[in-house]
């Protein structure tokens, strides 16, 4: 009893002294607590002025401004327009028909693409008319691709169409000249900034008034429409060589930007190169591709030859004059007259007659074009840039099978590859493919054998498809389709080898809609260029005059 006794005296002692000790610790404690949130004495003592008025402090500062997230400030969404429910309603009907041609249902496909025409009934007084026909505009142009390689005008044989150059024609006319525009014109060409100089007389002012003119505009405006598919890479190409932006205006005097224009002197491509000089330059010509037909590689070689011919001249009109008729056509006339001068050539009549017209015809397109407001040019809709990426063929292969593992229509391959005169693309050849699908192609190409890639097609599985269905849509034996496939199933989304002879299909070939438009096999350049073979003979006697010295620089207007 007596030591619980102690025990609970002491216990009571400690508490209370505990309690003692709290107490007269708190007020310390809560200044110390207090203290914690203030910033720590300075270490060197500063006076520091005491302000008369002690701060404003906000109360509730966290609720003084509500959190945007609490009370989004969201706009609701815009009401779609006629015009975008019309598009829109076209675009669904597109994408079903090339689901459908993709699963092999043509009938099905051609009902949904001719279903697009919803556009065709948009009423005059729509706002966004513009928009809706260009969109329709685009629709038909992909739907004619599907088209013109299954849809009843398939042609899968080794032929290749060639277009006329535009502006061949005229270069050979004279037009009268509008007194009335000729000051207008003259202080254009005096206040444009241009790299190529500009200069205005009669001849220059006669070609403005014919391509102000219906016939003139519409093959004027035609082209720079066309120009959309490759300015881009024109102005890119024409910097990296250090030539005039302007000299892009050259490629639609010879071409109207047409890949495959072919001349009556068999120059060819959107450059207009002959087969000697294309050579010089190092275009490529086989019998399976045309570099000249190659918008890049062509323009990188018009662009070094132009740069070469300056160099010789010392003068643009004279380069441009060469680049038409040939350097040595140009320094003969030089010699002859002893005139260093284009002007002075042409009034001499010491060029030839389409020589004399191609330079004025180029200036009057680059001035038209740099005061666009002056001549009804304003607004016009480009063709969209072509966009692509490049495939490395490792075996030859055919573009069939490309377009099955890309999901797209040939015929937009054939665009994208004018240089490829076959269906059949060589080992080691370049190959141009849609933007996005360089990856996608060569994994697909990957799983064909390589001795069967210009033959064997793929499939992309769909749900329901059997392998009963897909041999017979290919009309391939199901031996042969389980051999290929090493007897396994593939499953919904997968490729399918399929080990089909492609052969040409028995469809009807719709006609171009060009009336110079025809075609050759396999090698038409050297068909074509068969005609002027006794000028090319005689060219080669003329002696070289610059420094890219060679007998194929120097020769008369046919060797370009």
């Amino acid at each position: 009893m007596t030591r619980s006794h102690n025990y609970s005296s002491a216990a009571f002692v400690v508490v209370g002294f505990s309690i003692l000790s709290t107490g007269c610790t708190s007020t310390s404690q809560h200044q110390r607590f207090v203290m914690s949130f203030l910033p720590p004495a300075p270490k060197t003592a500063v006076q520091i002025e005491t302000p008369t008025d002690p701060p404003q402090i906000r109360t509730n500062v966290y609720l003084a401004d509500t959190p945007t997230f609490i009370y989004p400030n969201v706009q609701p969404p815009a009401k779609p327009t006629d015009a975008d429910l019309r598009i829109q309603r076209a675009n669904e009907r597109f994408e079903n028909g090339k689901r459908l041609y993709q699963a092999g249902d043509l009938e099905g496909s051609r009902k949904e693409f001719d279903r697009v025409d919803v556009l065709m009934g948009t009423p005059g007084s729509l706002k966004d008319r513009t928009r809706i026909e260009r969109r329709l505009e685009e629709l038909v142009a992909s739907i004619h691709r599907y088209d013109v390689n299954g849809l009843g005008a398939g042609d899968l044989s080794d032929k290749l169409g060639y277009d006329k150059a535009p502006l061949e024609d005229i270069l050979e006319m004279t037009f009268p000249v509008d007194p009335a525009i000729k000051p207008k014109v003259t202080e254009q060409a005096h206040t444009t900034v241009s790299q190529l100089p500009l200069e205005v007389n009669d001849a220059v002012v006669s070609y403005i008034h014919f391509f102000s003119g219906d016939r003139g505009r519409r093959t004027l405006l035609a082209g720079l429409r066309r120009a959309g598919r490759y300015k881009p890479l024109v102005q890119r190409i024409l910097a990296e060589e250090g030539v005039p932006q302007e000299l892009i205006y050259l490629a639609q005097a010879e071409s109207g930007f047409l890949p495959r224009a072919v001349s009556h002197k068999a120059a060819t491509g959107m450059w207009q190169f002959m087969q000697a000089r294309g050579r010089e330059y190092g275009l490529v010509q086989s019998g399976y591709s045309d570099d000249r037909l190659d918008p890049e590689k062509a323009t990188r070689s018009a662009a070094r030859h132009l740069k070469d011919l300056h160099d010789h001249f010392g003068d643009w009109y004279l380069a441009i004059a060469a680049y038409n008729c040939g350097p040595g056509g140009v320094e003969r006339a030089v010699e002859r007259t002893g005139y260093a001068d284009f002007w002075q050539l042409r009034s001499r009549n010491a060029l030839p007659r389409e020589t004399t017209n191609y330079v004025p015809i180029i200036l009057a397109m680059t001035i038209m074009a740099k005061n666009p407001a002056d001549y009804g040019l304003e607004g016009i809709e480009v063709d969209p840039p072509l966009e692509y990426e490049d495939v490395d063929l490792v075996a030859p292969t055919h573009l069939a099978l490309v377009a099955d593992v890309a999901e797209r229509p040939v015929s937009e391959l054939r665009e994208l590859n004018p240089a490829l005169l076959a269906y059949v693309g060589p080992a080691g050849y370049r190959l141009h493919v849609p933007k996005g699908a360089g990856q996608v192609v060569l994994a697909g190409l990957q799983a064909v054998p390589e001795n069967r890639r210009a033959s064997w097609r793929v499939h992309r599985v769909s749900q329901g498809d059997t392998m009963a269905s897909i041999a017979k849509q290919y009309n391939t034996p199901i031996s042969l389709l389980s051999a290929a496939n090493s007897n396994s199933a593939v499953e919904a989304g997968g490729l399918m080898l399929i080990p089909a002879s492609l052969q040409q299909p028995k469809t009807r070939v719709r006609a171009t809609a060009t009336k110079y438009s025809r075609t050759a096999v396999r090698k038409p350049a050297a068909k074509l260029a068969s005609r002027t073979s006794t000028k090319n003979t005689a060219a080669r006697t003329s002696k070289p005059v610059h420094r890219r010295a060679s007998a194929g620089l120097v020769q008369t207007a046919a060797l370009r």
